[in-house]
């Protein structure tokens, strides 16, 4: 008989969101369970107990980091009426060249690049997950006859490429003003 998972304890709640907040602030490449425990005031031995051990613990952290992710096109997938995919584009990228999304969308780089070179473990599935989820919002903002066509599917991919590009061009860079302009851009050539 298979076994139910267990909804996760308040304590586990509060040291996963701790964390998550730490590795928001530090990344998940040095990530050490010694340092980690300490900074969010629990032990490594708590860590292991509640998350099975560090590679159980980093699917949680990217779980949740994926949450924020999907919050944002939750929002875009509720217009409704599809909004269309210019429309779209431009509230992604407003949302992902705001300032405040800077240490959440370095996670993300970080997690996309590990699960690429790494695609087994803890980072197992998370870029294929992200592209997917992405491409899935991007479809339902696109009226229907559009979306269900061969063009619809290579304009929202081609959508996804300048968003994902532009975006580790502005976290490399952090100039917004130039990787905004570019954006904008490629959303003329898209509407045409």
């Amino acid at each position: 008989m298979p076994q139910e998972a267990t909804a996760p304890s308040a304590r586990q709640i509060e040291l996963l969101e701790a964390a998550y907040r730490y590795a928001l602030a530090h990344g998940l490449a040095d990530l050490s369970l010694r340092p980690l425990a300490t900074a969010i005031g629990s032990s490594p031995r708590v860590l292991m107990f509640l998350f099975g051990n560090k590679d159980g613990l980093v699917r949680a952290l990217l779980e949740r980091a994926r949450v924020d992710e999907l919050a944002l096109l939750d929002r875009l997938g509720r217009a409704g009426q599809p909004i269309g995919l210019v429309p779209a584009v431009e509230r992604v990228w407003a949302w992902l060249a705001a300032d405040e999304h800077r240490p959440l969308l370095r996670l993300w780089a970080e997690a996309y690049a590990r699960s690429l070179v790494e695609p087994e473990g803890a980072w197992a599935g998370f870029a294929r997950a992200t592209v997917d989820d992405w491409l899935a919002v991007l479809a339902a903002c696109q009226p229907q006859p559009e979306r269900d066509g061969e063009a619809g599917a290579a304009r929202r991919t081609l959508a996804l490429a300048v968003l994902r590009g532009a975006l580790l061009d502005l976290l490399a860079s952090d100039d917004e003003p130039r990787v905004t302009a570019a954006v904008r851009h490629q959303l003329a050539l898209l509407r045409g």
